[in-house]
């Protein structure tokens, strides 16, 4: 299959030189592959190939995300360049850097860029706060079916109400979490008022960013876009989980401060910290019932996993997140 895909882009004659596949990605597979074209040049690339089992994901699927991609790149996003893509496989540029977090908090090699990340989120969150949901998304001459799929083709995860919508999927596991149920009515009953409706890229995390010494190069993982309100994007980032032991409270690398002043300044939208902190809490809520569908996929035999079956895990930490969180926001 891989030779096949690679064939079709760069022509008869082309070898895979090396296929690895990388770990994590509880969601999709995905491989880094050199590639020698006729020509003798070598291209670096990332397959990411759909996983079996993945019933109960939320998703717009990969034809989707490509699609979004290329209309994020065109808006100034900083994205992989993608080659060809379908419903079941996306095969795109190789973007050098480090996306582990630890690292990414830790290393010297980005001790002079950590002070700018949050800021720099900020920015490039509002570049995709501004991609038109109605614009067909630009694609490259040899991928007909993305070409023809705009960004609100694919069904969106969250299309009126996010709460009901995850409530739904943790519904379908068929699992009782009494503290997810306890989030949903709070959250439900301190609900701010719905502002502006973009595209929301849905997982917007450390993890999913390319970082080098010059700092961001690439924002990966789109595949839980949908329309909703951009600041559900600005709460996802500020989730405890994605701070990785750090205490700032922005990916691990920064303060609220740094991540809102940067988003207003780019977009030109102010950000209401309350609304803000609701979104950081749903954020938490939505990653517990991230972690309980992933983990039934391994349950039920959809794909047997120890990264799935070790993502159980992460339930617990998210209830005790949950429960923090709701006490600072209760009142007296």
């Amino acid at each position: 299959m891989i030779d096949d895909l690679v064939s079709g882009v760069f022509g008869p004659g082309t070898a895979v030189a090396s296929r690895i596949r990388l770990p994590g990605g509880a969601s999709r597979e995905t491989w880094a592959l050199d590639v020698v074209d006729p020509g003798g040049v070598t291209h670096e690339l990332i397959l990411r190939l759909d996983s079996p089992g993945a019933a109960l994901d939320a998703g717009i699927g990969l034809a989707g995300e490509a699609a979004l991609m290329r209309a994020a790149r065109a808006a100034g996003v900083p994205v992989p360049g993608v080659l060809a893509a379908a419903g079941s496989h996306i095969l795109m540029e190789r973007v050098s850097g480090e996306t582990i977090p630890r690292r990414i908090l830790r290393d010297d090699a980005f001790a002079e860029v950590r002070p700018g990340l949050a800021a720099r989120c900020g920015e490039i969150l509002a570049a995709i706060h501004r991609m038109p949901l109605s614009s067909p998304a630009p694609a490259a001459p040899r991928d007909d079916a993305a070409r023809a799929m705009p960004p609100q083709a694919a069904p969106p995860v969250v299309p009126d109400d996010p709460l009901r919508s995850w409530r739904d999927l943790l519904d379908l596991t068929g699992q009782p979490h009494p503290v997810f149920e306890l989030a949903f009515r709070r959250l439900a009953d301190s609900r701010p008022a719905g502002g502006r409706v973009t595209v929301v890229h849905g997982d917007f995390r450390n993890g999913n960013l390319v970082v080098g010494p010059d700092g961001i190069r690439a924002v990966l993982d789109w595949e839980l876009a949908h329309a909703g309100d951009p600041l559900e994007d600005l709460g996802w980032l500020c989730v405890k989980s994605w701070r990785f032991g750090s205490p700032l409270p922005v990916g691990g690398f920064g303060e609220y401060d740094l991540l809102v002043e940067a988003y207003e300044r780019a977009s030109g939208h102010p950000v209401d910290r309350g609304a803000l902190r609701w979104w950081e809490t749903f954020g938490v809520l939505k990653w517990g019932v991230i972690c309980v569908m992933q983990t039934m996929r391994h349950l039920t035999g959809g794909a047997r996993s120890v990264e799935l079956a070790a993502i159980g895990r992460r339930v617990c930490e998210t209830e005790w997140d949950l429960l923090e969180a709701l006490a600072r926001e209760a009142p007296g």
